[in-house]
Parts: C-alpha cells; sequence; structure tokens
C-alpha cells in the first residue's frame, strides 16, 4: 500500500529540514521515494498548514519492572482517580501518576510518541520488565541494564581486575538481559544501603568492599565505551536531592574524563546551599559544565505541580524522602546481589518553597544549555511528573510569557532566587524537534528512526498549528507507527505492537565459567534461566530490532 502524505510543513532536523513544505510517501512501515507517474497513489493525506515531524522518543520514562508494578499495586487510590473505560478499539486501564501497560501505550501514542525506553532494568527482574513493556501496545520499547551495585562487580573491582574482564561481565549482562545500554543508579549507594550507610559520597568507599561511586562510574563508563554500546553510561548521580549536590554533579562531570556520559535527571542533582534555607539552585554551573564538555549529556527530570509517585532503584535516597510521603506510605526492598528500589508517593506544591525552587532549577537548564542535541525532554516519568504534562512543558519553553506567568505563581521566594524570569530564551518548532526526535534516536542508536528521510521507520506525527503550544502538542491531528495509522485528532483508532531495540555487543565468553560458579553459589536462579530468549520477547507478537555496536579499539 503507498500512502502519500501533501504538503505538510516538515521539521526533520537529521536531514536537516527545518520547516520546509514537502511531501511524504510511505510503503511497507518505511518512507520511500517519490513514486514514478505510473505507481498509484492508494491513500492521500493533505496536510496542507499542518506541523509534520517524526515520531517522538522518550529515552527515560518508567514503564516496566518491579518498582513500576509496586507503584501500581500501592496506589489504588491512582485508579480510582483515572479510570479510563473500554474503547471501540482500546482496552480498559487506569492510572495518573503509575498507569497500566495499555493506558501507558495509548497515551504516549496519543502524544505523538512512538518509542519509549525503561531506564533502569534491573537484571534479576528483566524478564518481568519485558513482558510488562510487551503488554504496553504500539509503541517500541527499550531499556537500560541496572549495573552499579551488583555484588558481582564490585567484587571485581575490590580484587582489581582488569578491565576487559569487567568488559565482558557488562556485555554478557546486556545480551542476557535484551537491553540497549548500560544505567547506573547511586553507583555504590544502593549495595552500601545493605550494609547501614545512609549516604555514599562520589569518593567515599563502600564500607564492605571499599570501592568508591567514582570507580564505579569510571569502569562502567569505559566498558560502554569500549564495547561499542552507541549509548553512554546513563547516570543517576550519587546524592540525589541534597543540598549542595551541584558539587557532586560537577565533580561527575570532571571524573568523565572525556568519556561519553549521559547525566540523567540532573534537575535532582543541580541543588545549591545558598540563601537562608540553604537550598538554592546550582543549574547555571551545571549547564556552564555542560556547555564545556562535549562528552556529556543530561536529561532534564523536571517536576510540575500534582500528585505522582517516585519509584526509583536509590533506596538511600528513597528512604531519607519516606518522611514526606503523601500519602503516608512507602515500600524499601532488597532484590538478591544485584540492587533495591523504592516507591514513595508524593505531591509537589507551587506554594512550597523547595518544590517551586525545583520547578525553576529543571527549567533554567533546559533555557541554558546551549546544545539542544545534548539536553533531552524528560520527567524522569514518574518522579517529577508523569509524562502527560509533557505538552504543558514544551509551552513552558516555546513561550517566555507564559514561562513567566507561571514564575508568578510560585512561592515568591522560589521566583525571587530563581533566574527563569531573565531568561529571554524560546525554543522553537525545530529545537523541540532536536530534543524530542531526532537527539534521542542519535544518542540511542536507532538506525532509521527520529527522522523522515527515505529509507526512515515511517513514524510520523502530525500537528495542527496552534498558539497554545500545549493544546498543539496535546492532540496531534495524525500519528503513524510504522506506516500506520494509531492516532487520529488524539485518540487512537488503531492498536499495533511496537519491537524491542536491543543491542548485542560481543564479550569472551569464558566469563560465564565464573559467572555460572557464581550464580550456583549466590542466586536463586540458574545462570541458564537467567537470560531472555528472544522468542519470550516475540511471544506477545513484537519484533526485535539489533542495533550494531561500533566497536572502539582499546
Amino acid at each position: 500500500m503507498l500512502i502519500k502524505l501533501r504538503g505538510g510543513t516538515v521539521y526533520d532536523p537529521m536531514m536537516g529540514v527545518n520547516g520546509k513544505k514537502l511531501d511524504l510517501y510511505v510503503r511497507d512501515a518505511r518512507i520511500v521515494r517519490k513514486p514514478q507517474p505510473n505507481e498509484t497513489i492508494d491513500q492521500e493525506y493533505d496536510l496542507t498548514g499542518m506541523v509534520v515531524m517524526a515520531g517522538a522518543i522518550d529515552l527515560h520514562t518508567h514503564i516496566g519492572g518491579g518498582k513500576v508494578n509496586i507503584a501500581r499495586m500501592m496506589l489504588p487510590e491512582d485508579h480510582r482517580s483515572d479510570l479510563v473505560p473500554r474503547g471501540r478499539i482500546t482496552r480498559s486501564g487506569c492510572g495518573h501518576a503509575a498507569p497500566s501497560t495499555l493506558t501507558t501505550g495509548y497515551r504516549y501514542a496519543e502524544l505523538g510518541y512512538t518509542a519509549c525506553f525503561e531506564p533502569a532494568m534491573l537484571p534479576a527482574n528483566a524478564r518481568q520488565a519485558h513482558f510488562e513493556m510487551g503488554d504496553t501496545p504500539i509503541i517500541d520499547k527499550g531499556a537500560y541494564a541496572m549495573l552499579g551495585s551488583d555484588d558481582f562487580l564490585l567484587r571485581m573491582l575490590a580484587a582489581g581486575k582488569d578491565q576487559q574482564l569487567i568488559n565482558d561481565y557488562v556485555a554478557w549482562t546486556i545480551g542476557a538481559t535484551q537491553a540497549i545500554g548500560v544505567k547506573v543508579v547511586n553507583p555504590g549507594g544502593i549495595n552500601a544501603f545493605k550494609f547501614n550507610q545512609r549516604r555514599l559520597d562520589l569518593d567515599e568507599p563502600n564500607v564492605h568492599y571499599g570501592v568508591t561511586p567514582r570507580q564505579v562510574l569510571q569502569s562502567l563508563a569505559r566498558a560502554v565505551y569500549e564495547l561499542g554500546v552507541q549509548h553512554p553510561l546513563h547516570v543517576h548521580g550519587c546524592n540525589l536531592g541534597v543540598p549542595g549536590n551541584v558539587e557532586t554533579t560537577l565533580s561527575t562531570i570532571a571524573g568523565a574524563e572525556g568519556l561519553p556520559m549521559h547525566l540523567t535527571h540532573v534537575q535532582f542533582h543541580a541543588y545549591g546551599t545558598e540563601g537562608d534555607r540553604k537550598f538554592s539552585s546550582g543549574a547555571a554551573r551545571i549547564a556552564e559544565a555542560v556547555n564545556g564538555n562535549p562528552n556529556i549529556t543530561i536529561d532534564v527530570g523536571q517536576i510540575m505541580f500534582g500528585q505522582t509517585v517516585t519509584a526509583s532503584g536509590d533506596t538511600l535516597s528513597q528512604h531519607r524522602n519516606r518522611a514526606v510521603a503523601s500519602p503516608r506510605k512507602w515500600v524499601i526492598m532488597d532484590i538478591e546481589c544485584d540492587a533495591g528500589c523504592g516507591v514513595v508517593p508524593f505531591r509537589y506544591r507551587d506554594r512550597n518553597f523547595v518544590n517551586a525552587l525545583q520547578w525553576a532549577i529543571g527549567l533554567e537548564l533546559f533555557l541554558q544549555v546551549s546544545d539542544p542535541w545534548r539536553v533531552f525532554l524528560t520527567t524522569d516519568h514518574p518522579n517529577g511528573a508523569p509524562f502527560t504534562s509533557y505538552p504543558h512543558l514544551i509551552r513552558l519553553l516555546m513561550d517566555r510569557a507564559f514561562r513567566n506567568d507561571a514564575l508568578g505563581r510560585i512561592h515568591p521566594g522560589a521566583a525571587q532566587m530563581s533566574a527563569v524570569g531573565s531568561l529571554e530564551r524560546e525554543y522553537s518548532l525545530y529545537e523541540i524537534a532536536i530534543m524530542t526526535r531526532a537527539a534521542p534516536a542519535n544518542i540511542l542508536g536507532l538506525n532509521g528512526r527520529g527522522q523522515l528521510g527515505v529509507g526512515a521507520g515511517a513514524d510520523i506525527t502530525v500537528y495542527r498549528p496552534q498558539a497554545d503550544k500545549e493544546k498543539m502538542f496535546a492532540r496531534p491531528e495524525y500519528v503513524f507507527k510504522d506506516g500506520e495509522l494509531v492516532v487520529r485528532k488524539g485518540k487512537v483508532v488503531k492498536v499495533t505492537t511496537g519491537c524491542t531495540h536491543t543491542v548485542r555487543p560481543e564479550y569472551d565468553r569464558r566469563v560465564e565459567r565464573s559467572l555460572r560458579a557464581y550464580f550456583d553459589r549466590y542466586h536463586t536462579v540458574s545462570l541458564s534461566n537467567f537470560r531472555i530468549r528472544d522468542e519470550e520477547i516475540l511471544t506477545a507478537g513484537g519484533r526485535l530490532e539489533v542495533h550494531p555496536c561500533q566497536h572502539v579499539s582499546r
């Protein structure tokens, strides 16, 4: 079937197209060249006056895995407040802060998103994470394997093992868990919590292994780089949420020593200690460091006001945050020899000084990091806010007057300490397309995604222009997934199944000898059952898309 999308105004940063009126042609899930005069157009859409972009990509959103399911189970009030009835082609679902798998897929598609990536897939829980993601309709999925507090790695570092052996273990883990990258959460800190440490700074040793977070970060960053995995080490740093943690973040950037590194939800790691309340913004210093270090990329983790739930592998910070749970319930748990997690519901309030300044710090980061290819639009769903708040966030970035009106409604002390009011930058449609489409596809190595060039996957979102950019981005006119129309006028009209994106770096198979002995002694699952087979992912009707690793010589 040949489809023609006629006369839309295209924004495609991958191809260098900035607001140009073009026709697009789609056949067999791909964008194709203009057909010959004798070829028949089977279906045509008139997109005159409309904005056309590739499908959006969220590189950091918690949509599958143990902590997400815990959040779903512990928040029945979240389900009651947001029930989605069964539709003609959609199934019923629920949840605002922690939506069900079905609701997650539908709502992402209805916002124009066609791919989402779970950023913290615990290897011991990877099978469940993949099953949940497989149950999430329409969108493509992928996940980052979570390492850095696992006993096997910490033993290797404590014993001074060669970097090549660490690389082999990291590569084996990526392959065994069907991941597309590696995430580290509070490096070594989740493990330190098990030995009764309540904080772990960048150069503070774990009391049991004698290994510092800096050692963990450097070894994992080097492993990911030398294995040729496209996405850099995805780093949730030390001291999340702690006043003064801006110093830790700056030290982490310097500690990368030029290696590619992605710092995630940086808003939560950008706090100073100035002022009477000993809480201030460090966003300008971090933005300056990011601008000066091209090896560093970040996503923001913007908070938005309202009810949500924080779900994180960072047991240190979640144990501390349990005191401010709203409603008053929480879960902290340990998981085998890997790591742990904490789930704490929370409500961000615009008249609360700390929450208001957090909101402003996120916007300062967006507006002061100069290169939109190296800063990504996230709320760390659901930790900063549900992903359904993205249209509102986009308007804040594109409309200075709207942003300043919002600044005037927050806690006056926070507004006074913020630089937001003095920042004149307004994002353009082209920059939004970079930050939400081209740049995520580029950093993840998603060949043929995030763009509209010939041969690319036909993931296409069409918006009707409006002065109110929140309304515009909240309700796409059309969304095509793999060339099929799945959303019309902001509502799902067809349910499809997306693919799972993975990488498979090479490694020395002899590492499995040590792993098998370790699993037999310490784990409750055998090494052979730990590995996720292709057919387990394919059973749900999806497909696997394996992206190449670019070998780096050592």
